[in-house]
């Protein structure tokens, strides 16, 4: 029993950080998240012994992890009340990829300023509703079809196509204001610094001593 435990702690240390992230890019709050984490884990625990040794575990813990939050999600959010069966025309851009958004990390950068810049991404999805950003991380991050979002969520394949869509369009836009905030906030800075240092350091040639 002893040694079952050890093996499943460090089971829980080796996954434990893709699970929390799975929750909490679909919950946007951390303290939701850890409790579906704990559950996630409570429930692998009664079947570690089937588990440990399986190749398929991280999408076995994906699945779990997502299905205790969207039941969370319908059982505990009202907002959710919403979610009306309805459709709008237009096309769609399959393609976009929110971690696109980002520009891509230069080679000179480090870890940390990559890190930074994964941490603007959760943040900004965090940042939006619910019933844009579950569809989102759902279609983006774990993969599912319109159809097996459509299914999960209980609303038409035309609701979940509008608010991944309209899910895309607001990212953007956050994105590109961030930036350019970040853009005038160096403008700035850059000002403020030229102006800082005197612009002559010495007097000039023939003036007066």
């Amino acid at each position: 029993m002893e040694q079952t435990d050890q093996r499943f702690e460090s089971f829980v240390i080796e996954h434990q950080d893709m699970v929390f992230n799975c929750a909490v890019r679909i919950l946007a709050n951390r303290t939701e998240a850890q409790d579906i984490a704990q559950e996630t884990f409570l429930r692998a625990y009664k079947h570690f012994e089937s588990l440990r040794d399986e190749p398929a575990v991280r999408g076995w813990l994906k699945t779990v992890t997502r299905n205790l939050c969207l039941n969370h999600i319908t059982r505990y959010r009202s907002k959710w009340r919403f979610f009306s069966d309805w459709r709008k025309s237009g096309t769609e851009n399959i393609g976009w990829d929110p971690v696109d958004s980002i520009p891509s990390p230069s080679p000179d950068k480090t870890e940390a300023e990559r890190s930074d810049e994964r941490s603007l991404l959760e943040e900004l999805l965090n940042a939006l509703p619910d019933h844009q950003r579950i569809p989102l991380v759902l279609f983006h991050f774990d993969e599912l079809s319109y159809e097996e979002i459509a299914e999960s969520l209980k609303i038409s394949i035309g609701k979940v196509k509008t608010d991944i869509h309209r899910a895309r369009h607001a990212l953007k836009k956050k994105v590109s204001l961030h930036q350019a905030a970040q853009q005038e906030w160096s403008r700035q800075r850059k000002s403020q610094e030229t102006n800082y240092f005197p612009r002559r350091l010495y007097p000039q040639q023939g003036a007066a001593s």
